[in-house]
């Protein structure tokens, strides 16, 4: 009887952990090739894209990286002028990056004083872009070019032009590491600037924290931006 509850239970245990292996592929699968959650950490696309929206990222569209390899699955169509976009920083090829597109391969990008020109046209700001230096005209930011994008790039910059380290200081993105299109608001929440710090030598910072953090969280949380369509 003993072995056949064994039996039972070895077979149980098999079966849950073969479901949970299957789960975490196909989510893995599914992060990589269909759809990305990102959290926007900083305000360069303010105010498209606030600090602590939760983003999601259509990586279909342009056609999905597989996964531990360099090749792409078709896409539906290639990026446009005005795509809100993520994708690798070409600096570091590590580190996530959401600016907007504002230009694509073969076409020319100037900036004067402050104004942004596409093919000699001025470029039209989106609608919750904002500049919050209007004073002090800088060179590299606020007069640029003019310079064409070269084959297989794109010209990316934040909604936030002067607060938004972009394509007029790093260059441009390469079409391979491009991620997706950003379609989606999921949630946000608010950043508590009076959060506490943990420090290790203050064993009670962690408990007052988690405390606050707890606390703090529906207070936080910005619900006329759920669910919240991206243009």
């Amino acid at each position: 009887m003993a072995k056949y509850i064994n039996k039972n239970l070895l077979a149980s245990i098999y079966e849950y952990a073969k479901m949970i292996l299957w789960t975490v592929a196909f989510a893995l699968i599914a992060k990589g090739t269909v759809a990305e959650v990102y959290r926007i950490p900083s305000g360069s696309m303010e105010n498209s894209l606030l600090v602590g929206d939760f983003i999601l990222s259509n990586k279909i569209i342009y056609g999905a990286r597989i996964p531990f390899t360099d090749m792409r699955l078709p896409g539906i169509r290639s990026p446009e002028q005005g795509d809100i976009i993520t994708f690798t920083w070409p600096v570091d090829k590590k580190t996530e990056y959401v600016k907007r597109c504002v230009a694509v391969a073969g076409q020319t990008v100037e900036i004067k004083n402050k104004v942004l020109y596409v093919d000699g046209q001025p470029y039209e700001n989106p609608a919750h872009s904002k500049f919050t230096d209007q004073v002090r005209i800088i060179n590299g930011r606020d007069n640029f070019g003019p310079f064409t994008v070269e084959p297989g790039h794109l010209f990316a910059m934040g909604d936030n032009r002067d607060n938004s380290y972009d394509s007029r200081f790093w260059g441009t993105v390469p079409m391979e590491l491009l991620g997706g299109k950003v379609v989606l608001v999921n949630w946000s929440l608010e950043p508590d600037e009076g959060a506490i710090t943990y420090d290790p030598a203050d064993l009670t910072s962690y408990p007052r924290s988690a405390f606050r953090d707890f606390g703090q969280f529906f207070g936080r949380i910005r619900w006329d931006r759920f669910f919240n369509t991206v243009d």
